[in-house]
C-alpha cells in the first residue's frame, strides 16, 4: 500500500512538472482561444460536470464561439460556430487526425476501427473497404429484402404477441435494428424469447460502451496516472469489451467453418466473409488484421444500432409530446402508402413531413451532440488563433444547432422548418456548417447511407402500421443521459393498437 502511494506520489509530481513546462513553451509559442481558468495538475477536469454538451454551452456563452480548455496536460479547444466549423471543413486534413480517450482506444481493439484510427492509410483502406463492400449503393439495394423482413417480423410480433400491452419502445427498435444489421453482416439473427433477453444484454452493454466513452477521466488528461486507472474506466471497458469479443469470435468461428464445409463458392458474399476473405489476403495494400475486422464490426453492429435506435426513440418521444405533428405524419402516410399496403423504401422519399421531424430530432437531439474529437496535425490557424499540434479539436453540435442566432424559436420542435426551400441545404452529410448530425468532411459517419434507409423505414412501419399511446400513469420526460452517444434517461413505455384493418399486412 505505501509503495502504491509513493509510486502515484512521484508519477504526479513528475506529471505536474512535465505539465508546468509544456504550458510554459505552449503558452510563448502560441497565439491560444482565450478560456477559463482551472486548477494546478487538473486544469479543469473537476468542472466538467456529467454533461459535457451542456457544460462547452455554458463555457461558449461566457468565452466566445472558440475557447480552450486546459484538461490535466492537454489542451482541447472547442468550437461552437457554423462559420469556425466550416473554416475546420475547408481545412480537413489539417484536423483529420484523433485522439482517442482510454475507453475507446481498448473498446475499437487499440483504435482499429474507422471512428478512432489516425487518419493515414490504413483509415483509408478500412473506410474505403466499410463503404464499398457495405454501404455502395448496391450492396444497400440488395439487402432491402433483409431489411424489409426484420421489419416484418418485429411488426408482426408486436400485432400477435404485444398488442395492447405497455412495451419498452426502445428495446424494440434496438432488438429490430441490431437483428436487420446482424442478417446483413453474417446471415444470422436471433428471436423469441431468446432474442429478447440477448439483445436486452447486448443493450446494456452498449450503453455502458457509450457512457464510458463519454466519462470524464482523469487519466486520460494526465497520462501519468494511466497506470493506476483511478476511476477504474479501463478495467470496465475492458469488462465490456471481453463480452462483447466472444459474441464477434463466435460469429467469425461459425462462419469460418461454413465456408470450409462448403465446396463449392457462394454466389452472393455477406460482409463477415468479405472481410475474412481480406483478412487472409496477405497482400499490405488490401489486407486487414484481425483487430481491424473485429474493429469494423464494433463500428457496425454497435454503433451501427445505437445510435439509429437512439434517433428513433428521440423521434417518437417528440411526436408523443407533440400530437399535432404526429397527426401530420400519419395523414401523410395514409396519402402516400395507404392503409390497403405495407410502407416500402421507395415511399420514403415522398414522406416529406417524416423526413422533416427526423432532422429536427436530429436538430434536437443529435446524438453524438459533442463530435467526435478530432486532433490537429500540425500547428495551424483557427478563427485567428493558433491551434498547437496535437490539441484536441471539439465542434459543439449541440450548441450550434439550438443557437438563437442561427434558428428561430431554437427549443422547440418545428418540423416545419425543414420544409421551405432554405432548408434543403440542410442534408445529412454536413453541407451547411449550420447542422452537422452525422459530422462533416472526411470523418463524416460513413454509416450515414444505411442509417438514414433503415431509421425512416422503421420508424414509418411503426407509425404507419400502430397507434401509440402512453402507457397508463407514465408520461414523456425528455431528461437526457449523457455519453459519447446521448439516450433518454428514462425508457419511453408505449402501448401499440393496430391502425390497418388487414391482417395480412402485419
Amino acid at each position: 500500500m505505501a509503495y502504491l502511494l509513493w509510486s502515484w506520489w512521484w508519477a504526479a509530481t513528475l506529471s505536474a512538472a512535465a505539465m508546468a513546462f509544456w504550458l510554459l513553451q505552449t503558452i510563448r509559442k502560441h497565439n491560444l482561444p482565450p478560456g477559463p481558468r482551472g486548477l494546478p495538475i487538473l486544469g479543469y477536469f473537476p468542472f466538467l460536470g456529467t454533461h459535457l454538451h451542456k457544460t462547452f454551452t455554458e463555457l461558449a456563452q461566457v468565452h466566445g464561439p472558440i475557447y480552450k480548455l486546459w484538461l490535466g496536460q492537454k489542451i482541447y479547444v472547442v468550437i461552437s460556430s457554423p462559420l469556425l466549423a466550416k473554416q475546420i471543413r475547408d481545412n480537413d486534413v489539417a484536423f483529420a487526425n484523433r485522439d482517442p480517450v482510454i475507453a475507446s482506444t481498448v473498446l475499437t481493439y487499440g483504435a482499429n476501427d474507422i471512428a478512432f484510427s489516425p487518419y493515414g492509410p490504413e483509415w483509408k483502406k478500412l473506410r474505403k473497404v466499410f463503404v464499398r463492400e457495405l454501404l455502395s449503393n448496391s450492396r444497400l439495394d440488395a439487402s432491402y429484402v433483409v431489411r424489409k423482413q426484420e421489419v416484418g417480423k418485429a411488426l408482426a410480433d408486436v400485432y400477435w404477441k404485444k398488442r395492447g400491452e405497455a412495451l419498452d419502445f426502445g428495446q424494440l427498435v434496438f432488438t429490430t435494428i441490431s437483428n436487420t444489421i446482424l442478417s446483413m453482416l453474417w446471415g444470422s439473427t436471433i428471436h423469441g424469447k431468446e432474442g429478447e433477453k440477448f439483445f436486452s444484454r447486448v443493450r446494456e452493454l452498449s450503453s455502458e460502451f457509450v457512457a464510458l466513452q463519454g466519462a470524464a477521466n482523469v487519466s486520460d488528461y494526465i497520462p501519468g496516472l494511466a497506470r493506476f486507472d483511478l476511476q477504474g474506466i479501463e478495467r470496465k471497458s475492458r469488462r465490456v469489451l471481453e463480452v462483447l469479443d466472444g459474441i464477434f469470435c463466435t460469429a467469425i468461428d461459425q462462419r469460418r467453418k461454413k465456408l470450409v464445409e462448403k465446396a463449392e463458392k457462394e454466389t452472393t458474399k455477406d460482409f463477415l466473409q468479405i472481410l475474412l476473405e481480406l483478412k487472409s489476403r496477405g497482400d499490405d495494400a488490401s489486407s486487414i488484421t484481425e483487430n481491424q475486422l473485429k474493429g469494423i464490426l464494433m463500428d457496425a453492429i454497435i454503433g451501427g444500432t445505437d445510435t439509429t435506435s437512439t434517433t428513433i426513440e428521440w423521434t417518437m418521444a417528440e411526436l408523443m409530446q407533440h400530437p399535432d405533428a404526429m397527426q401530420k405524419v400519419i395523414k401523410e402516410l395514409d396519402e402516400v402508402v395507404g392503409r390497403s399496403y405495407a410502407v416500402e423504401e421507395f415511399h420514403l422519399p415522398k414522406l416529406c413531413y417524416l423526413d422533416a421531424a427526423i432532422k429536427e430530432t436530429f436538430r434536437l437531439h443529435p446524438t453524438v451532440p459533442i463530435l467526435v474529437p478530432r486532433s490537429a496535425r500540425g500547428d495551424c490557424d483557427l478563427g485567428g488563433y493558433t491551434i498547437p499540434k496535437g490539441a484536441t479539436v471539439v465542434i459543439n453540435a449541440f450548441a450550434i444547432q439550438r443557437d438563437p442566432y442561427l434558428w428561430d424559436s431554437p427549443l422547440e420542435f418545428r418540423p416545419e422548418r425543414f420544409l421551405d426551400e432554405k432548408a434543403s441545404k440542410f442534408d445529412y452529410l454536413g453541407t451547411s456548417s449550420q447542422y452537422l448530425p452525422f459530422g462533416t468532411g472526411r470523418r463524416v459517419c460513413p454509416g450515414l447511407p444505411m442509417a438514414e434507409r433503415m431509421l425512416k423505414h422503421f420508424l414509418a412501419s411503426l407509425l404507419h402500421t400502430f397507434e401509440w399511446r402512453l402507457a397508463y400513469g407514465t408520461q414523456i420526460d425528455l431528461t437526457d443521459k449523457f455519453g459519447i452517444v446521448v439516450k433518454l434517461e428514462k425508457p419511453l413505455v408505449l402501448v401499440p393498437t393496430p391502425r390497418l384493418a388487414n391482417p395480412e399486412l402485419y
